[in-house]
């Protein structure tokens, strides 16, 4: 039996709830006029996560039934958006991923929702947005039933002190890892500094993986000319790999990078950093050439990579 005492947060919690779901078109038949229900919206934007799975983990993540699971999966492979690939390992298995047509729908899913979002925030005040954001991280911190390792994690906007913390993080990690010597920091340093003085909102940006209040990524995107647009400070704290965030900061450059009107993006890295390597070659890019240079110290392979729209 519900407490006297907890009769007004419950009603609050209910109220809120109602206003949430309105505010953000739950109870519409279709998801921001996309011809996508709510829930086959989420088994898209799961599968497009999980790159490849069986049914029976989408079930599990979404706490769906497995059997209308399956009705579903059957719809969206009749409509060309899911396909069923036999394992080689077990025949028996058909794990399921996204056709290219299915991924190309939920990438447009996501531009949607992202300038959904994007137009609610118009109506904050800029002190009021990272309230509301710190809000919601506190509501699914709270209520969420993951670990504490998963519990909060959002790709957000740089704000004030999150400029330094790249500087500052990249310097001392690279230096731990790879050896590079105070010259790569300083070079982090540099991109940093021009990228405050003449940050132009409507051109470049910087995001920030967030996790339970703490940065454990980053990634900076600049512009190098009129039609093309240039990755830098790209990072993922060692406690946060294995989330899918470096796939996330990366896939949040290349849809703003579209939307802003780029024709290509590029990037230079090193030989060394395989993991940023494959994540960049999933999103599409590929390399165009390669140098050796020992600006950091020890001899290292640069590598110029490049992505077309």
């Amino acid at each position: 039996m519900l407490e006297d005492q907890n009769v007004g947060e419950v009603l609050a919690v209910r109220h809120f709830n109602r206003f949430y779901t309105k505010e953000f078109g739950f109870l519409q038949k279709r998801v921001l006029g996309s011809p996508f229900a709510l829930v086959e919206a989420r088994i898209l934007y799961e599968l497009a996560a999980r790159k490849s799975c069986n049914a029976s983990e989408i079930a599990e993540a979404l706490e769906l039934d497995a059997g209308y699971l399956s009705r579903i999966v059957k719809k969206l492979e009749a409509a060309g958006l899911v396909e069923r690939t036999q394992c080689q390992i077990d025949g028996r298995c058909m794990p399921l991923s996204l056709s290219e047509r299915g991924l190309m729908e939920t990438a447009k899913l996501a531009d949607i929702a992202n300038q959904d979002i994007a137009g609610k925030f118009e109506r904050l005040g800029h002190d009021q947005l990272p309230k509301v954001v710190a809000a919601m991280q506190t509501i699914e911190a709270s209520l969420s039933e993951q670990n504490e390792r998963a519990a909060s994690v959002v790709i957000r906007s740089h704000r004030a002190g999150d400029i330094g913390w790249i500087a500052s993080s990249q310097g001392k990690f690279y230096a731990d890892e790879y050896g590079f010597n105070e010259n790569f920091e300083a070079l982090v340093a540099r991109i940093c500094a021009d990228f405050i003085s003449n940050y132009d909102a409507k051109s470049e940006h910087c995001w920030i993986a967030d996790m339970n209040g703490k940065n454990v990524g980053s990634v900076v995107l600049i512009r190098e000319d009129k039609t093309t647009a240039k990755l830098r400070l790209f990072y993922v704290d060692a406690e946060a790999r294995g989330l899918g965030l470096g796939t996330q900061l990366v896939d949040e450059c290349i849809t703003f990078a579209k939307r802003a009107g780029y024709k290509r993006m590029v990037l230079y890295t090193n030989a060394c950093l395989g993991a940023a390597r494959r994540i960049y070659e999933r999103a599409g890019f590929h390399l165009v050439s390669d140098d050796v240079h020992t600006d950091f110290g020890e001899p290292q392979v640069g590598q110029n990579w490049l992505l077309e729209f």
